[in-house]
């Protein structure tokens, strides 16, 4: 078995962040009804056997008649109004398919399948709203129609907001939410979710904790009920804690087999050395294992306060209902700090050259270059014919198993890079290959490379956000990141204004004669001297 080497390099921006889920009821049902294949008979015997399955955005009703063929469904049956309503007959079977929109997203039928262009998905895509509290919370949400829906809390604090000796409190935390809180134990907190059919998880990233449970839409007010108090009245008690201390120093022991997590927290450790963005997510096993009941509580106290806080709710919720549910359970949220201060973390900066911040108009150039490049795996179809130059080149040279572009955004900088696994023997070409494609998108991208990559970066938002979970998690970090959910309009207008040039400019900026971060774990003595990386960052040219 040929020897493996991980390598991940950057130049001033992948999210290392812990996760954890908790589903006691298993997949959540699409909704309260009978499943495709089921047979459920009404009490007359001319009742049709009744078919229901949701998917995002259409509605489905199946009528397989018993007898007499039946009268239409209502327009409008089911648990929201849907207009237009398209029909089509075949073989005694009736459809009736339901598309939210209006008549601009009309879809044409064909033996059961639909079309609909990307222009007329963008304008159909509901609106965000937004409101914020007395006590400075906001609440976003999104009515998508769907008959389930995300609902979750998401706060500005992280690994970043940690110091060298709680690192890891965060994650502690996230652990010791769903244990139980001072209204309900830990097994009937448990039992209350498993009641709902519902999926309630949490994850913390370096400047973002969530805290969100996927249900059906008519269990909103409970599961709001439920994550206000598990934010808010967390026990923390010493019994629970020992136990989950126990469940973390096991997970940190896995991660250190995991690799690929390993190279890239040493590559953040060495991009933003002496800074709170070096520490990883997880923290050190030390301070697992000495962290107290105390650190845990200072850690809520300091950093979970309203302002820092949005509710955001996606799938077939009503705002006003959201925002009524806010006040009653998160009304009490305190909104000041000791000292009238509100802690600002310290500022963190690449080891080298600067990255381009989440709010900076240089992010969208440079995701449409990390676009170009793109991404590589042995298992991929296409070899030498694959669009990336860097991608196929891999395939005809047998350069990498595989590899990833990146890019990370934080409030006041970013990380972007690439990943890549490849042969020992193999590291210092595909080093110098990955540079190369760097400089090229420095001084050469082309018109057709960059048309290329608009539109690969507009197929990865659009396909991102394809159902509530991922919906709600990009409503609650825009807003914390940039005060509103940044709408797909924009987002397309923003990335169909990007030229050659400005991708020359933009990565000439933050990539071209700058100092790159390199981390690699395993067999690397055939990774290139530092000196012999630096120089690799600039061409000359006569």
């Amino acid at each position: 078995m040929a020897s493996v080497c991980r390598v991940g390099s950057s130049v001033g921006r992948r999210l290392a962040a812990g996760h954890r889920s908790v589903s006691p009821s298993g997949p959540l049902p699409a909704a309260r009804c009978p499943l495709p294949g089921s047979r459920q008979w009404g009490a007359g015997s001319g009742e049709p056997i009744r078919y229901h399955r949701s998917i995002p955005g259409v509605r489905y009703h199946r009528s397989v008649p018993r007898g007499p063929v039946p009268p239409l469904c209502p327009r409008g049956s089911g648990t929201t109004a849907l207009s237009p309503v398209v029909r089509y007959h075949r073989s005694g079977v009736r459809y009736h398919r339901s598309v939210p929109g209006g008549p601009a997203l009309l879809l044409s039928l064909r033996r059961g399948q639909s079309s609909v262009s990307y222009a007329q998905s963008l304008a159909g895509a509901p609106e965000t709203q937004l409101t914020s509290l007395d006590n400075g919370l906001r609440v976003a949400s999104e009515d998508t129609g769907h008959a389930t829906c995300t609902v979750g809390l998401w706060v500005g604090a992280g690994s970043r907001h940690e110091s060298e000796k709680n690192n890891g409190a965060g994650f502690f935390l996230e652990h010791m939410a769903f244990k139980g809180t001072k209204k309900h134990a830990q097994t009937a907190l448990e039992q209350q979710v498993e009641s709902m059919g519902a999926q309630l998880s949490a994850y913390t990233s370096r400047e973002h904790s969530a805290f969100y449970m996927k249900t059906l839409a008519e269990d909103l007010p409970k599961a709001v009920e439920l994550l206000s108090e598990v934010v808010q009245n967390c026990s923390l008690s010493e019994a629970a804690m020992e136990q989950q201390r126990a469940v973390v120093l096991r997970e940190l022991e896995e991660v250190e087999g995991n690799l690929q997590e390993v190279c890239l927290d040493l590559l953040y450790a060495t991009a933003f050395q002496g800074t709170a963005l070096s520490q990883s997510v997880l923290g050190p096993s030390s301070n697992a294992r000495t962290l107290t009941r105390q650190d845990l509580a200072e850690y809520l106290s300091s950093h979970f306060k309203a302002p820092r806080m949005v509710l955001a709710a996606a799938g077939g919720v009503n705002h006003e209902e959201l925002v009524g549910l806010a006040r009653t359970h998160l009304s009490g949220l305190s909104c000041e700090y000791e000292g009238d201060i509100a802690p600002v973390p310290a500022p963190c900066r690449f080891t080298g050259s600067e990255g381009a911040k989440a709010d900076s108009p240089d992010i969208v150039p440079l995701m449409v270059a990390n676009a170009i490049i793109g991404s590589y795996d042995v298992t991929y179809a296409g070899g030498k014919n694959l669009s990336s130059r860097l991608a196929a080149m891999c395939a005809d040279e047998k350069l990498c198993h595989r590899y990833q572009t990146f890019h990370s955004s934080y409030s006041d900088t970013g990380l972007m890079g690439i990943y890549f696994v490849c042969d020992k023997m193999k590291i210092e070409d595909m080093m110098h290959w990955s540079q190369n494609a760097w400089m090229n998108m420095c001084t050469s991208v082309t018109d057709s490379d960059v048309s290329r990559g608009k539109n690969t970066l507009k197929a990865s938002l659009v396909a991102q956000l394809n159902g509530t979970t991922p919906i709600c998690d990009d409503i609650g970090r825009h807003v914390l990141n940039y005060g509103r959910r940044v709408p797909l309009t924009e987002w397309d207008a923003r990335i169909d204004a990007v030229t050659p040039a400005m991708v020359r400019s933009v990565c000439s900026k933050y990539i071209y004669d700058m100092c790159p971060a390199v981390a690699a774990v395993g067999p690397v003595e055939q990774l290139p001297d530092y000196n012999r990386t630096r120089s690799a960052m600039y061409w000359l040219r006569f």
